[in-house]
């Protein structure tokens, strides 16, 4: 099995579960299976590739490197807990921290955002590929 067949399958799931009009589900089923033998698939594959050499990489600083990305931004939004304590006890110092919060994150540049929009999805990506494809558990 190719890896763009074991794509399509999880992609197709994907559709099943997003859309819910099963007239437009079908079309969009249509698409991703014409999109199978050309280029912008292609692409997609050598991306996933790419992806899954890293995930499968013996180098733990690269093998690790988006799943660490990824706790990171949990603990981000799981701090919404502990504010919300500090908000019921001191809304003013909750406030502050929010205020500070805001202007750190209105401070990092718009293209590590999207990288993280990658990372995340071709992590996913390359996930349930290799679920698909019987590799990881």
């Amino acid at each position: 099995m190719s890896i763009i067949e074991g794509l399509i399958g999880p992609i197709a799931k994907l559709i099943d579960k997003i859309i819910p009009d099963p007239e437009a589900r079908d079309r969009a089923k249509l698409e991703l299976l014409k999109l199978e033998g050309t280029q912008e698939m292609e692409a997609i594959r050598t991306r996933m590739t790419a992806i899954v050499a890293e995930a499968n990489s013996a180098d733990p600083w690269t093998s690790r490197a988006r799943p660490s990305f990824l706790y990171v931004m949990y603990v981000l939004l799981l701090w919404a807990i502990p504010m919300g304590l500090i908000a019921a006890a001191r809304p003013e110092m909750a406030k502050g921290i929010a205020e500070g919060m805001n202007a750190y994150l209105a401070g990092i540049p718009e293209p590590l955002y999207a990288l993280f929009g990658t990372g995340y999805l071709g992590y996913t990506a390359a996930r349930a590929w290799g679920k698909a494809k019987g590799v990881e558990s």
